[in-house]
């Protein structure tokens, strides 16, 4: 037999292959962006990104937090810590959803921020997430020299589950049963100077979602079971339980038909923080949901709220509703 007659026919085999292979590599998608690779390109000319720091003495990294430091600061005194807590339902969500937010305010140059994980309903249930997020402000503090921090004034905000936290965190400074014993500054405080609570729960004793007639799963996963056979330890976890006179400055932001949490825990939080003589500042999003469009308006007031009382910029903030804007029309 001829070989030879062959070839031709074996060449056009490995050129279609290699035609072929050719094709298929370039419709491959190229590699996405590591989060640090993306906050560098973002933000690595005016922020130092120091993610993954450990908070509880542990190797596990829902007990880590990230580090946002301007290289710009706008003085050379210490600076006003943002402290970020996710949502997610306390079962959900992770530290990395604030990444963005956290760097850009540490890009003004006016604040330090920092991005808080805890563990979550499905590794540990309650009191751990709040003993979690109290060892991590105690861990600001305790590199407050060396980073140039500033320890008494320490911001801290959240949305949902997030928001939840941080309203208890400006409401239970020396609460023992919430302060946890976790990491090597335990003898230093875990209060916080004031808080940005986004449509966070505020009663863990009733139904969260407007109209429900059954617990919230994320509750019962929180709790460990149905609120109704943990009733004190929902009261527990629940900020209302705590506002006293010694309430911090809390901002509210909530939807009005957020049919999540229901806009009745922002109204209940308020009122009680009124009654109690302290500073509250309830801003409803007027057919908002639960994820609050934040829009110029909205943002303008939490930046005036930050400049307040972590800066001392004096001026006048705005309660009035703000209406959300229409859904995009779909086509």
């Amino acid at each position: 037999m001829n070989s030879h007659r062959f070839a031709p026919t074996l060449k056009l085999s490995l050129l279609l292959v290699a035609l072929f292979a050719t094709a298929a590599g370039a419709q491959e998608k190229p590699k996405a962006p590591s989060l640090r690779e993306d906050l560098e390109k973002r933000f690595g000319d005016k922020v130092d990104i120091r993610l993954n720091q450990p908070y509880a003495g542990t190797t596990n990294t829902f007990q880590m937090l990230d580090l946002y430091l301007p290289k710009q600061r706008a003085d050379s005194q210490p600076l006003p810590v943002v402290v970020h807590i996710h949502g997610g339902g306390w079962i959900n969500g992770s530290r990395t959803g604030y990444a963005s937010q956290a760097a850009g305010l540490a890009a003004t140059g006016n604040y330090a921020a920092v991005s808080v994980g805890y563990r979550l309903s499905g590794e540990a249930k309650w009191p751990a997430q709040i003993h979690d997020c109290k060892a991590a402000i105690r861990w600001i503090r305790g590199h407050a020299k060396e980073l140039n921090l500033d320890p008494n004034r320490i911001g801290a905000t959240g949305g949902s589950a997030g928001g939840h936290l941080v309203t208890l965190l400006g409401l239970t400074a020396g609460v023992k049963e919430l302060e946890g014993s976790l990491g090597e500054f335990t003898a230093l405080a875990s209060s916080v100077t004031c808080v940005v609570n986004v449509c966070g729960p505020t009663d863990m004793t009733t139904v969260l979602i407007p109209g429900a007639t059954t617990d919230d799963p994320a509750v019962s996963g929180l709790l460990g079971g149905p609120v109704k056979d943990r009733i004190e330890l929902a009261k527990a976890a629940s900020p209302l339980t705590y506002v006293t006179a010694s309430a911090v400055p809390i901002m509210t932001i909530h939807g009005t038909k957020d049919m999540r949490v229901n806009f009745t825990n922002a109204e209940k939080l308020d009122a009680a923080l009124k009654k109690a003589g302290t500073t509250s500042l309830l801003i409803p999003v007027t057919d908002a949901g639960h994820g609050v469009p934040f829009g110029p308006e909205l943002t303008g007031r939490v930046q005036q709220f930050w400049a307040m009382y972590l800066r001392g910029v004096k001026s006048e903030i705005a309660t009035t509703p703000i209406q959300a804007p229409p859904p995009p029309v779909k086509k």
